[in-house]
């Protein structure tokens, strides 16, 4: 299992990008940490996910 915002998921072997893709997040608009690092845009297609990781995903929201 990995961690996701603090949730169980079941993502194991999932590319960052491929898990941002099917559900629903646009990767030009968040920011992902992986077990406490902040993990560069570059590395989400190489980047797989194992059981036990820590993952937080920032959603950026514009408004004024």
């Amino acid at each position: 299992m990995v961690y996701i915002n603090g949730k169980e998921k079941d993502a194991a072997g999932q590319s960052i990008a491929q898990y941002l893709t099917e559900n629903g997040f646009d990767s030009k608009r968040v920011a992902v940490e992986r077990n406490g690092d902040i993990l560069p845009k570059s590395k989400y297609e190489s980047t797989i996910l194992h059981d036990g990781d820590q993952i937080e995903i920032v959603s950026f929201v514009g408004g004024g």
